[in-house]
């Protein structure tokens, strides 16, 4: 018995329409479930990024409760032929990137933040594989 993947991850964000503008209209993620004034989720390749209200999220109610604060931290994986294409739609969207770093083996990533601060990581493909 083994754990697949992480299907999901979750951010708190502060505002569910600046969450919803940054991620669908500067990062083209489609928005798939959202309940006003609760959370918002978008697709994210076969994974699915939650962005959550925490004072609507600690309440609990039909699942537990869970909330968060901080700038948390998620990468996303593109092929390394779009890693450059990545990096400058990220320029493009007037996005800065704060940092890129090269991992050795030939992977880079660069790092940008959202509009809650939360650092944003896009890495090539094939990274944490196993050799």
């Amino acid at each position: 018995m083994k754990i697949k993947k992480i299907k999901e991850t979750c951010l708190y964000v502060a505002d569910l329409e600046s969450s919803r503008q940054f991620y669908t209209e500067k990062l083209g993620l489609a928005v798939i479930g959202e309940v006003k004034d609760r959370h918002i989720f978008f697709r994210a390749g076969e994974s699915v990024l939650l962005c959550f209200l925490p004072e609507a999220s600690k309440l609990g109610g039909t699942l537990p409760p869970h909330f968060g604060s901080g700038q948390l931290h998620l990468a996303f994986e593109v092929s390394r032929g779009e890693y450059e294409s990545w990096k400058s739609k990220i320029k493009d969207a007037g996005i800065a990137i704060e940092q890129e770093y090269d991992w050795g083996r030939g992977y880079l990533s660069f790092y940008f933040r959202d509009p809650d601060q939360h650092l944003l990581e896009v890495v090539m493909e094939g990274m944490w594989e196993k050799d």
